[in-house]
């Protein structure tokens, strides 16, 4: 009488059963072993293993080889679908990896993202051809919480630096510029502005939260900070339009306001104040930027 085989609460492995298939196409174990690349000692263990945990004989043994009990007969039609399974797994994961890794999620501050992302986007696409991007244009704050609550996959932002928690490389650098219209009495100036003709002057201004207004507040804290702003707004375009009609002075970034500069529209007025800034992409400490992320950080940095 054979003894009971104990039997295992743990799943068969695939690859048993990929061996216990192949053994039954083959007619033979050691032709099976070869198939799959194992040596035939490796197979047999691989064999005993799978039986122990299945408490079923599976194959006959003897010096003319090795073929399938009834058991082992049924249990092979049942690897055979569990196996079908499994490579509809491997794939279906692959296939959604793909598309994980072709989608791009990037989010922007305003003035990065009407200004440089375009052309960023531009290099990308010739050099990765099948990503999609989804852009969110946000402000630098906003930008971060984004990033911190994996909205996004990578982030640009301009200010004095990026978080402590989040990873940042520079892509650029930008300044700041005191703009008027043409007429306004600061383009009669012959000295720059004081940085506290600047704090107790009404300003137009980018929203709390912004790049550009965490830059402005930054060099004018030593002198306790902006006046209350004349227009405050969460825009440039609609600002920059108030510089051009006389509204107030405005502070914005040198590249949202060149056209204008260059067309005579408005007026750069120099100040003391320093107001440089530098340009940033942000993403998670700890985490691997994926592939299409890189590509777009190359082409940025470049």
């Amino acid at each position: 009488m054979t003894s009971r085989l104990p039997v295992s609460s743990r799943l068969p492995d695939l690859e048993a059963l990929e061996l216990l298939v192949a053994v039954a196409e083959t007619g033979s174990l050691g032709q099976a072993a070869g198939r799959l690349g194992i040596s035939q000692p490796s197979a047999s263990a691989r064999m005993r293993t799978l039986e122990r945990r299945l408490g079923v004989r599976l194959l006959d043994r003897s010096t003319s080889g090795s073929r399938l009990t009834a058991a082992g007969s049924v249990v092979t039609d049942w690897a055979r679908a569990v196996l079908v399974q499994a490579n509809a797994l491997v794939e279906g994961v692959a296939a959604l990896r793909s598309r994980q890794e072709d989608r791009l999620r990037v989010s922007a501050s305003l003035t990065v993202a009407e200004h440089l992302v375009p052309g960023w986007l531009v290099a990308l696409r010739e050099a990765a051809p099948g990503v999609h991007v989804e852009l969110n244009v946000t402000n630098s704050t906003h930008v971060i919480e984004r990033v911190r609550a994996d909205e996004a996959d990578l982030g640009f932002i301009e200010g004095r630096g990026a978080p402590r928690d989040l990873h940042s490389r520079a892509v650029g650098r930008d300044r700041l510029v005191v703009v008027v219209a043409p007429g306004h009495p600061w383009t009669r100036r012959r000295r720059p502005l004081r940085p506290v003709e600047l704090a107790a002057t009404p300003l137009l201004l980018r929203e709390a939260g912004s790049g550009t207004r965490e830059t402005f507040e930054a060099a004018l804290a030593p002198y306790g900070g902006p006046a209350e702003p004349a227009l405050e707004l969460g825009a440039t375009a609609p600002l920059r339009a108030a510089a051009v009609a006389g509204s107030a002075p405005a502070v914005l970034s040198a590249l949202v306001v060149a056209d204008e500069i260059a067309a005579g529209r408005l007026v750069e007025v120099p100040s003391e104040l320093r107001l440089e800034r530098v340009l940033r992409a942000v993403w998670p400490r700890g985490r691997e930027l994926p592939e299409p992320a890189l590509h777009l950080l190359r082409v940025a940095r470049s």
